[in-house]
């Protein structure tokens, strides 16, 4: 970090810059103080439920299922309100971090819809956090460029562009460089409040609103938080009451037996529901991974044909446009292959089979990862799809149970599929510790996400003692040993000789835990301000 901290009464902001106090003025920490103070012990507690129930899970003294108290949500006839206008149509979505030039792609990839990512695709480096509201703020008003000094291209916004949407940071994660009367604020609150306290009026202006995607629900409780939140921003800024509008990812095994409650405690503010499927997998595992009966095969073969993902996706369009939201699906990770056109002809394969499956099967929209996905996406729903969204389609057809959701994915655990999770893995929070969320691996562009599926299966797998299709069985001396073989092979130069070191032990440290972390990150950001302090004290 760089700068200097600030200090007023009760609000303590650590390695400030000028260019950041421009972004947390006076009246911007007003703001958050007030979000702050309404609803972080509310936040709090609703984590505190979370950890108790799946105490129960682990225990077996409850059962997911569809709650018996809701019932009457889930039998009765309504909706929520309509999308506004620039959300009717949101086919293709692209999502990435918020730097400049990513930011400037995105908008001017051709896709409907842009999502900038504070949670999953950025390391919460403080830099990274206050720098992308700063780019968003300029991004709004369409003064945003950015010059790359190695190529010398300029990049600017193009006259039209995609629609903004926002993903804030999960409700468990916290910003250390903002204490409010003596305790770091939330990060959800920080990354909404900000943007939504320099935007929202200029996006109304200009016909468009303050959008976003809500990360790692787990209840209706802490959507019912989120619609507080909004409620009280509203308020506050003299918006119109529901312009602040929201969609929600259903990227967690609990969440997926509450979804017509989520969109119930939301209706005035909800457009639709999204299938977070990589992070839904990792919730899988992390919520029912201690049973011996749910050991989930190598990562490659849980693919959304498995009949529980597939459930999932198609509860979600039925629950979706039951209510007249959107059900958007899930995302395609995969970047162009340069330099091999058969490996990138079968990846753009992949990609075409997986998005004609959404759309015949109702999704109204989908993501990618990188722009070159974007016209194998479109037309494979333009195929399907000639209105702005598939709304209309009830899909009454299906019938989905618990058991349903709670099947576990056939296959088999391979070695091969566990140093790929170990190297995938130790990469990427070497890069996040790096400062990078976003990071190509293999011909995919991976995020947070997928490095909680790597370490969770290993921590599953070596709970359980598998046995792998080589023969070995998985212990915590196996772990040690393949991990220092595939660490030994990594490339060198692209990761700090410390960020990598931390990494590989974090990792390990991980798989070896009794109980599986909730969110790697969240260790992994200590790791973060520990490497941030030792910058700003030799600065």
């Amino acid at each position: 970090m760089t700068g200097t901290g600030r200090s007023d009464g009760n609000i303590l902001i650590t390695g400030t810059s000028a260019a950041q106090a421009a972004v947390l003025t006076d009246d911007a920490l007003a703001f958050l103080t007030g979000l702050q103070r309404s609803f972080n012990a509310r936040r709090r507690a609703l984590l505190e439920s979370r950890a108790a129930r799946q105490t129960r899970l682990n225990a077996g003294t409850e059962q997911l299922d569809f709650l018996s108290e809701t019932a009457d949500i889930r039998r009765t006839a309504w909706t929520v309100v309509p999308p506004p206008n620039d959300l009717v149509d949101r086919r293709v979505e692209i999502t990435g971090p918020v730097n400049a030039k990513t930011i400037i792609n995105a908008l001017n990839s051709g896709a409907s819809a842009f999502m900038a990512d504070f949670e999953d695709a950025s390391s919460p480096m403080w830099h990274n956090m206050v720098e992308g509201q700063s780019n968003l703020v300029r991004a709004v008003r369409r003064t945003l460029n950015f010059a790359d000094e190695t190529s010398g291209k300029r990049y600017t916004l193009n006259d039209e562009t995609a629609v903004l949407l926002v993903r804030p940071r999960g409700w468990h994660m916290e910003e250390a460089h903002l204490l409010i009367d003596g305790e770091p604020m939330s990060a959800s609150l920080f990354d909404f409040g900000l943007f939504v306290f320099h935007n929202a009026h200029e996006l109304l202006a200009r016909g468009s609103g303050p959008y976003f995607y809500l990360p790692k629900l787990q209840s209706r409780h802490e959507a019912a938080l989120w619609r507080d939140v909004f409620l009280a921003a509203e308020r506050t800024l003299d918006l119109p009451r529901g312009s602040i509008r929201a969609t929600i990812l259903i990227e967690t095994l609990p969440a997926a037996f509450e979804m017509d409650e989520i969109l119930y405690e939301m209706r005035e503010h909800i457009v639709g529901l999204n299938c977070g499927r990589w992070d839904y997998i990792f919730s899988m595992i992390k919520t029912l991974g201690r049973r011996a009966d749910f050991v989930v095969p190598d990562r490659a073969l849980v693919t959304m044909t498995s009949p529980a993902l597939s459930a999932y996706s198609k509860l979600l369009i039925k629950t979706c446009h039951r209510r007249g939201a959107h059900a958007m699906g899930g995302m395609a990770a995969q970047i162009p292959i340069r330099g091999d056109e058969a490996a990138n002809a079968l990846a753009l394969e992949k990609v075409e089979a997986d998005k004609e499956r959404e759309a015949r099967e109702g999704h109204d929209g989908t993501w990618v990862a990188h722009p070159g996905l974007i016209p194998t996406a479109l037309a494979a729903f333009n195929a399907v799809m000639p209105g702005a969204n598939q709304v209309q389609r009830l899909r009454d057809d299906v019938e989905v149970s618990a058991a349903d959701l709670t099947r576990r994915p056939e296959g088999s655990v391979t070695e091969q599929g566990l140093r790929h999770n170990i190297r995938v893995g130790i990469q990427y929070i070497a890069a996040w510790l790096d400062g990078q969320g976003c990071v190509p691996l293999y011909n995919l562009m991976e995020d947070a996400a997928t490095a909680e599926i790597c370490r969770a299966q290993i921590w599953q797998w070596r709970l359980h003692g598998v046995r792998l299709d080589s023969g070995r069985i998985v212990t915590g001396e196996l772990l040690k040993a393949i991990i220092g073989e595939e660490v030994a092979v990594l490339p060198p130069h692209v990761y700090s000789r410390q960020s990598l070191e931390d990494a590989r032990n974090l990792f390990l440290d991980l798989c070896l835990a009794d109980d599986i972390e909730p969110f790697l990150t969240t260790p992994a950001y200590r790791r973060l301000l520990q490497t941030e302090e030792q910058s700003r004290r030799t600065t």
